[in-house]
């Protein structure tokens, strides 16, 4: 296994290609889960994710000969970047394979990085197998997104930044996906404060360590908006350290991983995509576990859709009662319109979208259905002008 001593060497080798990102107290997430907790925020790298510091450590080790010859590495995601950056740094041939679905946005950036990308495949596994074969056929230094100990220390590297920055962490809470982080970062918990309690969170659709650890068969899959660690196997050589010493794995809904990227968006001023805020969505979902302790999460990553983000805020506004959607069947005469825009107005509320349905969609000719969404405060401020709506119509939320 992999050991501090390996962390701090991979520290010493990407300073300065890495950021040393800011590890921050966030009031609103501390308030809201009864717990002191410390951000670091991994989303501010240069390619939006912490995948680059087990890229620049592996790539660094590499001998002159493997530097002469390249490296090839599978991802459609976060890795793929990271190492097409480093690669590039270094001077080093880097070729990407991706699936041929991957979405043009992250192929344009991991080429903007100077790689080669090869859409191969229709699914990680098959671009997986096809990179391995130009490693054969190349002669390409094959670069696993998480099962390689030079990956593993170089991600622990963010651990071991948090407790040089607030050392009176008790706790770390780390997203899961093949394992690299959580392991690097138990390594590095483990030597510079013994005792301290490491935890892991998963996707309750893709909990495979959870499964693993339980002794259960592994079975993942589904849709899901933390797709970066949206993973089938746990790495091997990750899987022995977290045995070691990771203390709890958890498995938080995907309705946790929205509110957390809500809640970081609005209340911390943070950007965090599915994977990244998977930590925080695990203090939102069991806030018993985490109550009174000091607590480092990090926001791993931000590279999230514009129009996912969009979709998760709005969804959100709509649980939170600040927006609202219904459904009223009304009289079919003049001034009814009005009068509704006048009680959703009198009472504070501000209309964003109404649809009135009078051939088809009503019981009677001599009525209709009209469709409002409007914005309140609070959920008691959508529930007082809901109640003024009913006292003269019939009302449906949708």
């Amino acid at each position: 296994m992999i050991s501090l001593a390996d962390v701090r060497a991979a520290a010493a080798r990407i300073k300065g290609s890495v950021q040393r990102t800011p590890s921050v107290h966030s009031d609103v997430i501390s308030r809201v889960v009864g717990a002191r907790v410390t951000l670091k925020l991994d989303n501010q790298q240069a390619t939006g994710a912490f995948k680059e510091r087990g890229a620049a450590n592996r790539l660094a080790m590499l001998s002159e000969a493997e530097r002469r010859a390249g490296v090839v590495a599978m991802s459609a995601g976060n890795h793929a970047q990271a190492v097409a950056r480093h690669a590039s740094l270094l001077g080093i041939r880097a070729v990407i394979v991706m699936p041929k679905h991957t979405p043009s946005n992250k192929v344009t950036r991991t080429a903007a990085w100077g790689a080669e990308v090869v859409l191969h495949g229709d699914t990680l596994a098959e671009a997986a197998e096809h990179a391995h074969g130009l490693s054969r056929s190349e002669g390409l230094v094959f670069v696993h997104p998480y099962d390689d100990p030079g990956v593993m220390a170089g991600q622990g590297t963010m651990a071991l930044e948090m407790l040089e920055d607030t050392p009176d962490l008790d706790t770390l809470v780390i997203p899961v996906g093949g394992g690299g982080l959580i392991a690097g970062c138990a390594v590095a918990a483990a030597g510079i404060k013994p005792g301290m309690e490491v935890i892991g969170v998963e996707v309750a659709a893709y909990a495979a360590l959870a499964q693993k650890l339980a002794g259960q068969p592994v079975s993942v899959g589904g849709a899901t908006i933390a797709e970066g660690i949206a993973v089938r196997d746990i790495g091997e050589a990750p899987f022995r350290v977290i045995r070691a010493h990771v203390a709890d794995v958890l498995v938080v809904p995907e309705r946790a991983v929205e509110e957390a990227i809500a809640l970081l968006a609005e209340g911390a001023k943070i950007v965090a995509e599915g994977a990244g805020a998977a930590g925080v969505a695990a203090l939102l979902a069991f806030p018993e576990r985490f109550a009174g302790r000091k607590v480092g999460v990090p926001i791993c990553g931000g590279n999230i859709d514009p129009r996912a983000l969009a979709n998760v805020l709005l969804r959100n506004l709509l649980r939170d009662g600040r927006l609202v959607r219904l459904l009223l069947e009304i009289p079919d005469r003049p001034g009814v319109l009005a009068d509704i825009s006048g009680k959703i107005g009198g009472a504070g509320g501000n209309i964003i979208d109404v649809s009135h349905h009078r051939l088809f969609a009503s019981p009677s000719v001599q009525t209709a259905q009209l469709e409002v969404m409007f914005e309140a405060r609070d959920a008691a401020h959508s529930a007082l002008i809901v109640a003024a709506l009913e006292e003269s119509y019939t009302v449906k939320r949708i």
